[in-house]
């Protein structure tokens, strides 16, 4: 791969646009590359649990390549927006955390990335927007419906309609990322947070994460039923056995997925 650099130090995984002379800008192949990274980790036992960042420190990915985007005609268009949103949906379903650590701009279809991710980190100097309308066009990897579901419809829509991006201080306030920390210790931290995920029972992870993703997508009453049904499944699992007996016995558990 090019354009992505994969990195795994099982059981952390981290993922990096590196085209940092474009801003980490998504390409065709940036996108394909990102496909077959996450394939491969997805098949990867030993990975519990994903960073996804920038190369440099001006970019987590400055949207789409502009040059790509100003030759498309509309059949074209829409398949490239189709292809970037498989790609996005695939890693917001991804069954293992995957943690965006936002370390400069991350603007348009690099801001659309960020939000399939299962939550975000920045640094200091984070900026986060969706400018398309300043091109003529809006959101077409799936800004238009992550971002109001996360940060509520109101203020989504300022971002949206002025294509003003927010500071980093702004986007912790409304909810956009979890933490702001200084650039230094951007990757430090996001992998502090990737471990203590990783020391947990795999299969509780993964379905914590669809007990959520799916149970946000209904009404409570089957989502409350999701829950059950998943719990009742873990209660069958030898790390529910093992996360047990470990606590009547006051030790670490040893988690093996199964």
């Amino acid at each position: 791969m090019e354009n992505v650099r994969l990195e795994i130090s099982a059981p952390l995984a981290r993922v990096t646009l590196d085209r940092p002379a474009k801003l980490n800008a998504l390409n065709a192949q940036t996108i394909q590359e990102l496909s077959q990274a996450f394939a491969q980790l997805r098949e990867d036992d030993a990975v519990r649990a994903v960073i996804l960042t920038g190369a440099g420190d001006k970019a987590f990915a400055a949207g789409a390549d502009i040059g790509e985007l100003a030759r498309l005609e509309p059949i074209a268009g829409r398949d490239y927006g189709l292809r970037g949103q498989a790609l996005f949906r695939a890693i917001e379903l991804f069954p293992k955390p995957v943690i965006a650590a936002i370390n400069g701009y991350a603007l348009g279809g690099g801001l659309e990335l960020a939000l399939a991710c299962t939550f975000r980190l920045a640094s200091e100097a984070a900026r986060l927007g969706q400018p398309e309308v300043k091109l003529g066009i809006i959101p077409g990897y799936g800004g238009s419906q992550r971002l109001p579901r996360l940060i509520g419809p109101g203020r989504a829509l300022e971002m949206l309609l002025t294509g003003e991006p927010l500071t980093a201080a702004e986007a912790l306030a409304c909810g956009l990322v979890n933490h702001v920390f200084p650039a230094v210790e951007l990757l430090p931290k996001a992998e502090e947070i990737a471990r203590k995920i990783a020391a947990n029972a795999p299969l509780a992870i993964r379905l914590c994460l669809e007990a959520v993703r799916r149970g946000m997508e209904t009404n409570t009453e089957e989502a409350l039923t999701l829950e059950a049904s998943l719990f009742a499944l873990l209660c069958t699992s030898e790390d529910m056995k093992e996360g047990t007996r470990a606590f009547l016995e006051k030790r670490a558990p040893r988690f093996q997925g199964h």
